[in-house]
C-alpha cells in the first residue's frame, strides 16, 4: 500500500482525494495500538503527578487516532459506498472497545485523581483544572468504578449501542436511497418549481428512463409537498417518507428492533451507573438539573404556544375548505395548503423568494456578516476535498493570522446522509509553543444547480446555513488551547445550540438580506417590498412549529425517563400520549416518525432533544443584546450588525468554548441569567399576538 493519508501528521491537512477505503482499517488499528500504549504509560503511578507528565503525552497520541476516525466517519456520512461502509463498520467495534477500555481504566483514573489532589493543581490554569474535573466526571459516567461482571456488561453495552446506532442510520439512508417514483405523465408534476422538475428529469436520464424520477431526498420531497397540485402524488410521497425504515417497507431495513434494543441498552447503562433512567444519567452533563425541570420547561412552552397553534390550524382548515375545496385537511395537504395560504396572505411564494438567494451570493453575504461581527475573514483555499461539491476556506484574523480551516459541502446527493450538521476534525491546541488551528466540516443537503445557473436556496435553506455556521464558528474561533475544553468536547449539550440559533436571527435583517441576495437572472438584491412580506410572514404558523418541537422533545424525554426498555408498540403509544397532551396536528396511525428520528437513535440527542428549545431561550436572549445596541441603519431600520456587541459575543461565548460552564458564559455576556421573554417575542407570542 502507498503511504496512508490518514497517518499524515495532525499538523497537516488531510489529502481527501487520496483517502481510499482500504486506508481506514490499517490506520485505525495502528493508531489504537499506539494510543493504548500511551494510556498505559500515562497510567504509570511512578510518573510525577503533573500535566506535562500525564496529560500532554496522552493528548499527543489520542489526537492522531480521533482525527483519523473523524475523517473516516465524515467520509462514511458524505460519500458512502459499500466498500467504505464495510471498512467503517469493521472498525467501529474496535474504536468502541478502545473508548470503553479507556473509560474503564482504573489506573488512568487514579492518575487524574492524583493530579486533582496534588499541590500543583491549584497552580494550574483554570482551563486545565476544568479539563481534569470534567475528565474525572466522565470517568465516573464511563463506569470506571464498576467491577467484575458489571464492568464486563458495561463494555458489552457500549459496543452494542454503537453498532445499533450505526445500523439505524444506515437503514434510514438505504430506505431513502432505495425509494423512487417513476413519473411519465407530465400533468402529475403541475405546480412543481422548474428546478425540481429539471432535477427529476436529470435523475430519470441518469437511470436511462423516460419522464421523471422523484425521490425522498429533501430537495425533491419538500417541493412536492408544498407545490404539487396532484393530491395523490403528495399522498404517495408523504406515505413513503412517513414509513421510512419501518415495518411497512423492506423488513431488512426496519428500525423497530433497533429502537427497542437502544432503549433497553440505554436503560441498562443507566442502571449499572446507579441512575433511575437514561435521562437522569444524561442530565449529569447538562445545564438542566433534572428530567422534572425539563418536562416543566417544555410544558410551559406548550401552554404558551397552544392557543397560537390552535388558531393557526383553524385558519388553515378554513382556507383549505373555502379557497381550495378541501373538506378534510389531510396530513399530506398541510404543507401545500400552508404555502397557498402564505401566498395569499403575504402575496409571495417561497419559489419567488428563492430566485434571489443564489448559493455564491448567500455564502458571500454570510462571510460579510462574520467579518463585520467578529472581524474574521473566510478566504477560499485550494485544500483537497472529498467531492467536487465541497469547498475549503481559511478563517483568518484581521492581522492575517490563520484561525482555522472550514470545509463546506452543501448539496444533496446519492450516498450522503440527509440533514445538516457540523463536526470537527481537529481542535485548536497549543503544541510546542505554536497554535494548531481547528479543522471543521459544515454539511447541508440543498438542491443542486440546474440548467447551468447558480444553485438556488430557499430562505429556510439560508437559515439552515446560518445555523450551521454558528456551530462552525464555535469551533473555528475558539481561543481555548486545551482540546479537553473545546466547544464540542465540553460545552453542555443543552447550550451547544446557542451560537447556531443565535446566527439564524441575522437572516431576517434588512441590511443582511441585501448582502445575501442577488437575483439569479438580473443580479438585483431582494426588493424591499418582498422583504417586508417575508418579514411579515416570519411567525406564520409559529404556534404549530413550536408545538411540533415540544412534541419531539417531550417524546424523547418520556421514552428515556424510564427504568427499563420499551417495546416498539409502547414507544408508539407514548408518542400518541404526548400528542394528546400538546399537539393540534395528528398524523395517521400508520405514521412511523420514530423510525427516522436519527437525532435520537443515531445522532447523540437521546434524552437531549429538548436542548433545541432550551438553547433557543439562550440564543433569543443573546440576540436581544444586539437589538438593544442597534443603531438606525438603511431605510430607517435598526442595524443589529453591531461590531462592539459582536466582539463581546466572541469573547464571552465563542472564544471560551467549554472552558467554563455555559451558564457562566451567558451571564458574562448578558450580565444576568437568561429570560424566556425574547423567545416568545421573536415567535410573535405576545399579549397582542392573538
Amino acid at each position: 500500500m502507498t503511504e496512508n493519508p490518514l497517518l499524515a501528521p495532525v499538523s497537516s491537512l488531510i489529502d481527501y482525494a487520496s483517502v481510499k477505503p482500504e486506508h481506514i482499517q490499517p490506520a485505525i488499528a495502528l493508531l489504537i495500538g499506539e494510543t493504548r500504549q500511551a494510556v498505559e504509560r500515562a497510567a504509570d503511578p511512578e510518573l510525577a503527578a503533573t500535566w506535562d507528565a500525564i496529560i500532554e503525552p496522552l493528548e499527543d497520541a489520542s489526537e492522531k487516532l480521533w482525527r483519523a476516525w473523524s475523517v473516516a466517519g465524515h467520509l462514511n456520512a458524505v460519500v458512502n459506498t459499500p466498500e467504505l461502509r464495510a471498512t467503517y463498520n469493521q472498525c467501529l467495534p474496535l474504536v468502541t472497545e478502545f473508548s470503553t477500555w479507556v473509560g474503564l481504566h482504573t489506573g488512568l483514573y487514579a492518575q487524574y485523581k492524583r493530579l486533582k489532589a496534588s499541590p500543583g493543581f491549584a497552580q494550574l490554569a483554570p482551563v486545565r483544572q476544568r479539563v481534569i474535573d470534567l475528565a474525572l466526571r466522565d470517568f465516573r459516567l464511563s463506569g470506571v468504578e464498576l467491577a467484575g461482571e458489571e464492568r464486563a456488561r458495561y463494555a458489552e453495552i457500549s459496543d452494542q449501542q454503537a453498532q445499533a446506532s450505526q445500523k439505524f442510520s444506515e437503514n434510514v439512508l438505504d430506505s431513502v436511497d432505495q425509494w423512487s417514483l417513476h413519473i411519465t405523465d407530465a400533468g402529475r408534476l403541475a405546480g412543481l418549481p422548474a428546478d425540481t422538475v429539471q432535477a427529476a428529469r436529470s435523475a430519470a436520464i441518469e437511470d436511462q428512463l423516460e419522464g421523471w424520477k422523484l425521490v425522498l431526498k429533501m430537495p425533491c420531497y419538500l417541493p412536492v409537498m408544498q407545490y404539487a397540485q396532484d393530491r395523490s402524488l403528495r399522498q404517495e410521497l408523504y406515505r413513503a417518507y412517513a414509513t421510512v425504515a419501518s415495518e411497512q417497507g423492506d423488513p431488512a431495513l426496519d428500525n423497530s428492533p433497533l429502537i427497542e434494543k437502544l432503549l433497553a441498552l440505554r436503560a441498562q447503562e443507566a442502571a449499572l451507573l446507579g441512575y433511575g433512567s437514561f435521562a437522569d444519567l444524561r442530565l449529569e452533563t447538562r445545564m438542566a438539573d433534572s428530567a422534572a425541570q425539563v418536562l416543566d420547561f417544555l410544558r410551559e412552552l406548550a401552554r404558551k404556544a397552544k392557543p397560537y397553534a390552535t388558531r393557526d390550524l383553524a385558519e388553515l382548515r378554513a382556507f383549505a375548505r373555502e379557497q381550495l375545496g378541501l373538506a378534510e385537511l389531510e396530513p399530506w395537504d398541510i404543507a401545500f395548503v400552508s404555502e397557498r395560504l402564505r401566498e395569499e396572505r403575504y402575496a409571495y411564494s417561497e419559489e419567488e423568494i428563492k430566485q434571489y438567494f443564489t448559493e455564491p451570493q448567500v455564502l458571500a453575504g454570510l462571510f460579510q456578516v462574520i467579518d463585520k461581527l467578529f472581524n474574521v475573514s473566510l478566504r477560499a483555499s485550494d485544500a483537497p476535498t472529498w467531492h467536487d461539491d465541497a469547498q475549503a476556506f481559511e478563517a483568518r484574523a484581521a492581522d492575517g493570522a490563520l484561525l482555522g480551516t472550514l470545509y463546506i459541502d452543501l448539496y444533496a446527493r446519492q450516498g450522503k446522509q440527509s440533514g445538516a450538521w457540523v463536526d470537527s476534525e481537529r481542535n485548536r491546541r497549543k503544541v510546542a509553543g505554536a497554535i494548531q488551528t481547528p479543522v471543521v466540516y459544515l454539511t447541508c443537503n440543498f438542491s443542486q444547480a440546474q440548467n447551468g445557473k447558480a444553485a438556488l436556496l430557499t430562505h429556510d435553506d439560508v437559515i439552515t446555513l446560518f445555523h450551521e455556521s454558528g456551530h462552525a464558528l464555535h469551533a473555528l474561533l475558539s481561543q481555548v488551547d486545551e482540546p479537553g475544553a473545546a466547544a464540542f468536547a465540553s460545552v453542555e449539550w443543552d447550550a451547544i445550540e446557542l451560537p447556531s440559533q443565535f446566527m439564524e436571527n441575522f437572516c431576517w435583517e434588512w441590511s443582511v438580506v441585501q448582502g445575501l441576495s442577488a437575483h439569479v437572472d438580473t443580479g438585483l438584491p431582494l426588493p424591499r417590498e418582498l422583504y417586508d412580506k417575508l418579514l411579515a410572514a416570519r411567525n406564520f404558523q409559529s404556534g404549530m412549529q413550536m408545538l411540533r418541537q415540544v412534541e419531539f422533545s417531550l417524546f424523547d424525554m418520556s421514552i428515556h425517563h424510564q427504568a427499563q426498555g420499551m417495546s416498539i408498540q409502547a414507544v408508539l403509544e407514548v408518542l400518541d400520549q404526548v400528542r394528546e397532551e400538546v399537539a393540534v396536528l395528528f398524523p395517521p396511525a400508520w405514521h412511523r416518525f420514530p423510525h427516522n428520528f436519527s437525532h435520537l437513535f443515531a445522532g447523540g440527542y437521546g434524552a437531549g432533544y429538548y436542548s433545541y428549545k432550551w438553547a433557543e431561550v439562550l440564543s433569543a436572549d443573546a440576540y436581544a443584546a444586539f437589538e438593544e445596541s442597534a443603531a438606525m441603519g438603511q431605510g430607517g431600520l435598526p442595524e443589529t450588525l453591531n461590531a462592539a456587541t459582536g466582539q463581546r459575543f466572541l469573547k464571552e461565548i465563542l472564544a471560551v468554548g467549554g472552558s467554563r460552564p455555559a451558564a457562566e458564559s451567558f451571564h458574562a455576556f448578558r450580565g444576568r441569567a437568561p429570560s424566556i421573554d425574547a423567545l416568545l417575542r421573536h415567535s410573535g407570542m405576545t399579549e397582542s399576538g392573538l
